[in-house]
């Protein structure tokens, strides 16, 4: 491999594993719906930052929206995104439910979407990500969400 130092001592064996992938991960309020206040935000971010410490996923940043959330995650190397996802929402559903935060049954919707990014990149995904509240005033959700599905080649252009 030429891109290696050739004073480099290649081992015959792999000792240890490495990773380091990052993802931007997004799911939506149930129907869309526009029902997570500020107040309420933050006490679902302060829960869901709590549960992911516990559970050994690495929350880079998140942020929390009137009808969705955005979260930049370090998948651990034991763990898939579908599984973290599933933690996360089923997890922040339970709780905000438990605690009776809406008069109502809340749910997240179905599915969710996961974007990788490079390491290189993860000031400029914290910066997107903690930025939402003054990108949507310019762009709606649905417009974002479909932006973000053709530039990582998931629907037409």
């Amino acid at each position: 491999m030429k891109w290696l130092n050739k004073n480099h001592k290649r081992s015959k064996k792999m000792l240890h594993s490495y990773t380091k992938i990052w993802l931007h991960v997004i799911w939506s309020v149930k129907n869309r719906k526009r029902i997570i206040s500020p107040e309420k935000a933050i006490v679902i971010r302060k829960h869901i930052i709590e549960y992911a410490n516990k559970e050994g996923i690495k929350l880079e940043s998140i942020n929390i929206q009137p009808e969705h959330m955005h979260t930049s995650i370090e998948l651990p190397s034991d763990m898939c995104v579908k599984d973290i996802v599933k933690k996360l929402k089923g997890e922040s559903s339970h709780y905000i439910n438990s605690t009776n935060l809406f008069k109502f049954k809340f749910n997240w919707q179905r599915g969710y979407g996961a974007f990788s990014f490079g390491a290189s990149q993860l000031e400029v995904v914290k910066n997107y990500i903690s930025n939402q509240t003054n990108h949507h005033r310019k762009q709606n959700f649905n417009t974002e969400w479909n932006m973000l599905l053709e530039k990582y080649g998931l629907i037409g252009h």
